[in-house]
């Protein structure tokens, strides 16, 4: 039996660890699909993002940059209404927010990606935690980019959020060492 992380004790946190999580993201629309559900988890575990997960890409357009920020105030009045989503005014509000400041970073930088990455010099930070108690719940760097994403006009970016997000999208190896992901 593969040793795993603690916290992927079952689904749909299991397929989640065993396929994404920590693996290096470099598809813009997939980062911001993680930039959105990481806001939408605020105050909420990740297995009811996880679970509502096929909920927002129908209701964000596959999580296509360009159309959420055209969404208008009926898009929201209609978002506010789906049951398959977290109907958190702010947070949806920040989702078509996001996108907008998402799209300047791309005319900055090329990408979100180059953007993203250059905060790690585009290579992932190993670190080398034993047990998921040991994992921080942000770091300097999260901090250095909740501020920098901030300053761009972006919400729901604070720095356990930009943390999280920087593992889930690989930038921090944070599997504990006994996981058999954790060498990969």
């Amino acid at each position: 039996m593969k040793k795993r992380c603690k916290w992927a004790k079952d689904e749909p946190n299991l397929t989640y660890h065993d396929k994404e999580w920590g693996r290096p993201q470099h598809n813009d629309q997939k980062l911001f699909e993680f930039l959105i559900l990481e806001g939408a988890q605020a105050g909420l575990s990740w297995t009811t993002i996880l679970s509502r997960r096929d909920g927002y890409r129908k209701a964000f357009s596959n999580f296509d940059t360009l159309s959420v920020s055209k969404f208008t105030k009926k898009d929201v009045t209609s978002l506010l209404k789906n049951e398959s989503i977290i109907r958190n005014k702010l947070k949806i509000n920040s989702a078509i927010n996001n996108a907008k400041q998402f799209l300047k970073i791309q005319d900055e930088f090329g990408s979100f990606d180059n953007f993203l990455w250059g905060f790690v010099d585009h290579k992932p930070i190993k670190n080398k935690f034993k047990k998921m108690s040991d994992l921080p719940a942000s770091t300097d760097l999260s901090e250095k980019l909740s501020k920098d994403l901030k300053t761009r006009g972006f919400s729901f970016v604070g720095p356990t959020i930009c943390y999280a997000l920087m593992q889930a999208v690989g930038m921090v190896n944070d599997h504990t060492s006994c996981c058999y992901l954790y060498q990969k």
